[in-house]
């Protein structure tokens, strides 16, 4: 297991890179925590598998430096990084057996022969596999395949990360669901530094200890799911978490007073926002309906999903989401929509605003 730090990183598929849009990869400094699960969340092309091949040694950055335990592995082929690394399309043996694919790792590390067989007896049983052990992978379907690539990925006890990079886009919903319950059960039991790639926010979220966002090549926040829920750091996090996703509207903002299309409200704190463009952003759980006072509005659709209704809303000429419960009454009448204060996050140019007095 290891700390991974990411050093002034950053990458370009360019030769000669002359402004930060060349980068895929903008500069980065974090460290990430020695044995939590971080899940690397965000749109296509954002640079998710760029940084994680950067981690695995599959790409060299362009510039900075990336550490296992503070030990430099910039220039480390992959071979030494001590990595496992599980790809969105499965690679195996198919002239192998499953148990000789699932065993293969600890092979070539001359591992005792019965820990070998307990070792793949047990991953064996966590992908649902131990009926195909002896079968040859060459007949197996895509998503049975990618389940070994898991399992040979998790076979290993004494790896510094495992690696995942989309791993579940070829597996069907019912098993996708089981083996992110049984990631993070490994997760628990044996502590391994995992990071794992997805555009699903629902893996991200059920998978993490820690999500970090990207967007644009850059890491915009990193946070438990509560905080990217509640206090997103950047519009794209309320945009990309939630369903439907947080609600933004064009403010003025003052102190402890805010201003919406001519309409005046308190928020819960004072903030002085600095930048050209300033925001409120509202999740849909925290606008009221039939508000007395409030923005005007007027409902377009109601949408029941079973767990929660979601009523869609014309507001002054933009599509507002709000989230009513599922045996909640909808005003049919409703003129007007409110905010809940404790759900509103200011914006300044798509970065959130703290409170005055050092209020998160």
């Amino acid at each position: 297991m290891a700390k991974i730090t990411l050093d002034n990183l950053a990458h370009s598929y360019l030769p000669n890179p002359k402004s930060e849009d060349d980068f895929a990869l903008k500069e980065l400094n974090h460290d990430w925590v020695d044995g939590e699960a971080y899940a690397l969340l965000g749109a296509s092309g954002c640079g998710k598998s760029t940084l994680l091949n950067i981690i695995s040694g599959l790409l060299h950055p362009s510039q900075g430096r990336i550490l296992f335990n503070d030990v430099d592995v910039t220039d480390a082929p992959t071979a030494q990084r001590n990595i496992a690394q599980v790809f969105q399309f499965p690679v195996v043996y198919d002239t192998m057996t499953v148990r000789e694919n699932l065993a293969f790792p600890l092979r070539n590390r001359g591992a005792d022969p019965a820990y070998i067989a307990q070792r793949v007896s047990q991953i064996a049983a966590m992908i649902g596999m131990e009926a195909e052990l002896d079968r040859k992978a060459r007949g197996l379907t895509a998503d049975s395949k990618q389940k070994i690539s898991l399992g040979r990925g998790m076979v290993r006890e004494d790896v510094n990360a495992l690696l995942f990079d989309e791993p579940l886009t070829v597996i069907d919903p019912h098993m996708k669901w089981e083996l992110r319950t049984q990631l993070k059960s490994l997760h628990h039991e044996f502590g391994h530094t995992m990071i794992y790639v997805t555009h699903d926010q629902t893996e991200a979220l059920t998978f993490a200890d820690k999500v970090v966002v990207m967007y644009d090549g850059r890491v915009v926040q990193i946070g438990t799911p509560q905080e990217l829920f509640e206090r997103p750091a950047h519009t794209f996090v309320g945009y990309f978490i939630g369903s439907p996703g947080m609600n933004l509207f064009d403010a003025s903002v003052e102190g402890p007073r805010a201003t919406i299309g001519g309409v005046s409200f308190d928020l819960d704190a004072a903030y002085r926002p600095k930048g050209g463009s300033v925001q409120i952003g509202v999740r849909p759980e925290f606008i009221r309906l039939g508000s007395d006072n409030g923005l005007p509005a007027r409902i377009t659709r109601v949408e029941d999903v079973g767990r929660h209704k979601i009523v869609r809303l014309d507001v002054q000429g933009n599509a507002v989401s709000a989230i009513a419960a599922e045996g909640a009454a909808i005003p049919t009448d409703t003129t007007r929509i409110a905010f809940d204060p404790r759900g509103v996050n200011v914006y300044a140019d798509d970065w959130r605003v703290k409170a005055e007095g050092g209020l998160a």
